[in-house]
């Protein structure tokens, strides 16, 4: 950790003293150091916006700290970190380096938050998320790299979210003629139990593929969840058919006397800044948008992305042309002995009632078009592959969305859920 030579200025010893009263009143009280009555729950969108048009990024100002320490640069690092606290009071962990740095002026600190008599819990939160953030710094995503889940968007749609639960970081990634573009990430918290979310109140965070199903804004909900909220459809159908419950998963703000969460903190949200996430929520598309959620986030590059891409595209046009050979069989083959059924069904009972060949068709012809792909996250023996269909027979033509998991067994890959949409 940073060490600096002590020096014994009656300036630094005041303010050692008065460092250490408000240090461990700031943690004890939890860190309310702006009233919420001055961020009533109608004002609180307002009150992002204007962070975001006015004052810089925070976490660029902390990691400015960091980079003045790490050259030994102290006055320089102070003066950075208490513009931090000017612009950003509410920013907890802000206080906390602001005052290992005023620490500093009287002798070495060896840990992020050296002040005395503060709630060891807080200070333990407090340590965790500039850990978090500092190793951001470290590891930011290479924009020549890609992550690996997100094989293909549609067309229409625009950005891809991607959930690092270790990292504890949301990034953006931008479809740009059909390749990925990293456009920026934020830090968020996560679930108090970490991931992999499998019934209700168990404080994880679900691991899967999601999307954006509506946007609340902070008018309609309590000053809990800051400046709004961007539900996900959590349950889906994957995790339906395996058994996990629970209800209520959004991408949500931070109440107005906290900047910032803990990164183990939430029920199960993932929780963003209140400026964050109005920045997020104006990139997002009701419907369209997936969220995906990882424990762990690989990245690779365009080479072996592209290769992945059409394994996964060239699964389904196989199917497709097995549906158009009208050959029950043919098509049986593409579907696992362990398909499952939401309602519990075996695969040929199911399949009696939902095989895609058309009874008495003499000519079929399939087109598949607004295709996704995705690797599912925790597993990179799953594609999740979702299309639209159009079957065509003589003049009739019928279309359908349909989604398909396909499992790897062994060298081959087989359909072990599927649905229409």
């Amino acid at each position: 950790m940073f060490r600096f030579q002590k020096t014994n200025s009656p300036a630094s010893l005041t303010s050692k003293r008065v460092l250490l009263l408000g240090m461990s009143w700031l943690l004890a009280t939890g860190g309310s150091v702006v009233s919420s009555a001055a961020f009533a729950r109608s004002q609180a969108e307002a009150a992002a916006a204007a962070v975001v048009a006015t004052k810089p990024d925070p976490e660029v100002l902390l990691i400015e700290v960091y980079k003045a320490l790490g050259a030994n640069r102290l006055r320089d690092a102070l003066a950075k970190a208490d513009k931090l606290v000017a612009d950003f009071p509410n920013f907890r962990l802000g206080h906390l380096i602001r005052g290992d740095l005023l620490l500093m002026q009287t002798h070495s600190v060896q840990t992020f938050g050296a002040a005395a008599g503060a709630p060891p819990d807080k200070l333990n939160d407090l340590r965790e998320e500039a850990m978090v953030r500092l190793r951001s710094l470290r590891e930011r995503p290479d924009p020549d790299l890609v992550p690996r889940m997100v094989l293909q968007l549609r067309d229409d749609q625009k950005h891809a979210l991607v959930v690092d639960a270790k990292r504890s970081r949301l990034y953006v990634y931008e479809n740009r003629g059909g390749q990925l573009k990293f456009v920026t990430d934020y830090y968020i918290s996560q679930g108090k139990l970490g991931v992999n979310k499998l019934k209700a109140g168990d404080q994880k965070t679900p691991v899967g593929v999601y999307y954006i199903t509506s946007r609340l804004p902070a008018a309609r909900l309590p000053d809990f969840y800051g400046s709004g909220a961007l539900p996900i459809n959590y349950p889906n159908e994957w995790d339906r058919v395996n058994g996990r419950s629970g209800s209520g998963i959004w991408l949500h703000g931070t109440p107005s006397d906290s900047y910032s969460r803990p990164p183990l903190s939430s029920d199960g949200c993932v929780v963003l800044t209140n400026p964050d996430l109005y920045r997020l929520a104006n990139s997002v598309e009701i419907g369209k948008t997936p969220v995906v959620i990882s424990e762990t986030v690989e990245f690779v590059n365009q080479t072996k992305w592209n290769n992945d891409r059409k394994i996964a595209a060239r699964l389904v046009d196989d199917w497709r042309r097995d549906v158009e050979s009208m050959s029950p069989d043919r098509v049986l083959q593409n579907y696992s002995k362990n398909f499952k059924s939401e309602r519990g069904e075996d695969l040929n009972t199911w399949f009696s009632k939902h095989q895609p060949i058309v009874p008495g068709a003499k000519d079929l012809a399939i087109k598949l078009y607004d295709e996704t792909y995705f690797f599912y996250p925790g597993r990179d023996d799953m594609i999740v592959s979702t299309f639209t269909q159009d079957a065509v027979v003589g003049k009739v033509k019928r279309t359908m969305r349909k989604r398909q998991y396909w499992a790897r067994e062994g060298s081959a890959w087989k359909i072990v859920y599927e649905l229409n949409l």
